[in-house]
């Protein structure tokens, strides 16, 4: 286990990294951004960090050089007054706002830390990968001789060059990657809510810890607590409804939620785009244009169907603010027409590698939702659009006919969503949250009556589609929400004055009542320990395993080995998933949906590594096939396989508490 003042060292070191980036990114961006440049210089920093180190990996050059750039910056800002300690001051409530974000997710994690269930073992694995031999592309530790081409691993390859600067272990720094993506998030969302909002401005970052209706529903109607949670996020049949709070909690730093920071930095800057683009200068346009396409670049390699939504919303976006500003000549559109090719060169390397199986065409949902799933789904950011824009049925009373007309074609869901997203279109003029209103009840729309169809069974056929989609449509509504929920708030005026002292006193004793929620949190699973190693609970669960990943997390070179195939979702691949050497084949259900099958691999590769436990004649040859430089036999091993090992060609190196490795010879 590793100890708590390395812990403690880690998450410092940790922060201090995120300010500097931040702070040498930040006064760059003053000209372009104004008031926003200090909150949106965490995200952007962060963005840039990673492309920086990502072409620095895929050069064969040491991913460090991404902060002594950094570092070089700062100091020449520094020199040339760039910071003053008013302006730091002036700005310490975007520093409160990130760390709101980075340090409730931080306690969450401390109690729920452990690598132990859902899709842990495959997102340590990436992260383990990376920091164990960080090139471009990674190598897949699931299957021994590929590497990450199939996969979009961006949020994997950011955390762990963060880990390998600041010299943590992956096990301490797969507990830090959610926090950051939270801070990130916080702030961008705060920075949205400046922007749009005259008071409570905060309130756009709600998004991150607001449940759906389907969470309160349960808890209302007696459903088991440990159950809530995750019966809430299958509330659509066949498919997956997760929310951002479940995400954090469940605790999978996987795409869809790594990517969720980016979303909303895309949506304030596309916001800014929108309400500040005619009072820009030439040169500030183009440093916009410039960020927009970094963000925009970014997504294919965060979560890629994340790209499928915002490259339609930019367009949209950009359309109606050359509509509004631009004058009519080439120059004021330039900016805008840049954006996208500036964000297919951000990442072309990555973009020309994907090899990945892809999205396998499109298909008609022959079904919509069950209405009323859809509502515990969607139902408070519908409430707030139908009541928003109700006076638009004045003057268009035949509106009311379009949820009729879905309902008896069978897809009720999409004509309730059409009916809200009509009411705020037809409105006299869009501002900033009717834009994102109409785009993300487009989006749940869309996800009623068309399917991407990417391998994932018939049961199951729109899953992903759902899935993905949602997490972006749900960015957009709960923003919007917030945003109209505040201009509300903004025009009451009360007639009682509340003295600040209370309101200060309201504030603390709410964030007392969350930071109590998580160590009595369902979702630990009894794997939870006031630890932020994740890895520490092979300790007393499987101390053999937990010794033998330590002897190979200290081997130096390009090690691979061999262990026992099992079943997705399981304790199998636990040996790959925690030093990130790569196996012949980890879980094989999830390289099957990456990779296909075309040439046969799955079958043989299973077949081959029964062989090499099973039959010691034929092992030696298949381990030098492979490229095998050590196999593990565990426990894991001696109930997958009757397991006989060749006496030669191997040499045992360890054996502690039942799990043995042997270095092939």
């Amino acid at each position: 286990m590793i100890g708590i003042e390395d812990q403690v060292a880690t998450v410092l070191l940790w922060l201090g990294l995120l300010k500097l980036l931040q702070l040498s990114l930040y006064p760059t961006l003053r000209q372009a951004l104004g008031d926003l440049a200090y909150p949106l210089a965490y995200p952007l920093s962060l963005l840039c960090l990673s492309v920086v180190s990502w072409y620095a990996g895929y050069f064969h050059l040491p991913v460090v050089i991404a902060a002594v750039i950094s570092a070089a910056l700062f100091a020449l800002m520094a020199v040339k007054r760039e910071y003053t300690s008013l302006d730091l001051k002036s700005n310490l409530r975007w520093d409160g706002a990130f760390l709101v974000g980075f340090l409730y997710v931080l306690w969450i994690r401390l109690f729920n830390p452990a690598i132990s269930f859902a899709e842990k073992f495959m997102d340590h694995a990436f992260l383990a990968s990376v920091m164990r031999n960080p090139v471009v592309p990674p190598l897949d530790p699931w299957f021994a001789g590929g590497d990450l081409s199939i996969y979009y691993y961006l949020g994997h390859w950011f955390s762990g060059v963060l880990g390998i600067i600041v010299g943590g272990e992956s096990s301490v720094v797969f507990n830090l990657m959610l926090p950051t993506i939270a801070g990130m998030a916080v702030v961008s969302a705060a920075a949205c809510g400046y922007l749009l909002l005259p008071r409570y401005r905060w309130l756009p970052a709600i998004l991150l810890f607001i449940p759906n209706p389907a969470c309160l529903w349960h808890l209302i109607s007696g459903t088991p607590l440990p159950s809530i949670p995750w019966e809430s996020t299958r509330v659509i049949a066949g498919t997956i409804n997760e929310y951002p709070i479940f995400s954090i909690f469940w605790g999978d730093p996987h795409a869809h939620i790594l990517g969720i920071f980016n979303q909303i930095l895309f949506v304030t800057l596309c916001m800014v785009m929108y309400l500040r683009y005619g009072g820009l200068n030439d040169r500030s346009r183009l440093i916009l244009s410039v960020l927009l396409a970094l963000s925009l670049g970014t997504m294919p390699g965060l979560n890629s169907w994340d790209v499928l939504i915002y490259a339609p919303f930019f367009c949209g976006i950009a359309l109606l603010t050359g509509i509004r500003y631009a004058e009519r000549n080439l120059r004021s559109w330039l900016p805008l027409l840049l954006v996208p090719p500036l964000s297919l060169l951000a990442y072309v390397p990555f973009l020309l590698s994907i090899e990945g199986s892809g999205i396998l065409g499109m298909g008609l949902v022959p079904e919509g939702s069950a209405i009323g799933s859809f509502l515990l789904v969607h139902g408070f950011f519908l409430t707030v659009f139908l009541l928003y824009g109700w006076r638009v049925l004045t003057r268009f009373p035949w509106l009311l006919v379009i949820p009729a007309v879905g309902f008896v074609a069978g897809y009720g869901a999409a004509g309730i969503a059409v009916f809200a997203l009509l009411l705020i279109a037809l409105k006299r003029d869009w501002r900033g949250e009717d834009v994102l209103a109409i785009m993300g009840l487009m989006v749940i729309t869309f996800c009623e009556i068309i399917y991407l169809k990417d391998g994932m069974g018939d049961a199951h056929y729109r899953m992903n589609t759902v899935f993905k989609f949602y997490m972006s449509a749900w960015v957009m509504m709960s923003i919007s929400t917030a945003i109209i929920v505040g201009r509300w708030l903004s025009s009451f005026k009360s007639p009682v004055s509340i003295p600040t002292w209370v309101k200060c006193a309201g504030v603390f004793g709410i964030a007392i009542c969350i930071i109590m929620i998580p160590p009595y949190a369902p979702l630990t699973y009894g794997y939870g320990s006031v630890t932020l190693d994740g890895a520490a609970w092979l300790s007393e669960h499987h101390p053999g395993d937990a010794a033998a990943i330590r002897y190979l997390r200290s081997l130096e070179g390009n090690p691979r080995i061999v262990e026992a195939i099992g079943k997705d979702y399981t304790y199998s691949s636990r040996i790959s998933s925690f030093t990130g050497i790569p196996t012949i084949l980890g879980w094989p259900g999830h390289e099957m949906v990456w990779r296909s099958n075309e040439d046969g691999w799955y079958s043989r590769r299973i077949a081959d590594t029964q062989t090499i436990y099973e039959d010691p004649e034929k092992s030696t040859a298949l381990l030098k096939e492979y490229g095998i430089t050590h196999l593990v036999v565990g426990s894991f091993e001696e109930a997958q396989y009757r397991v006989q090992t060749p006496k030669k060609g191997l040499n045992l190196v360890f054996d502690e508490a039942g799990t043995a490795v042997y270095r092939v010879i």
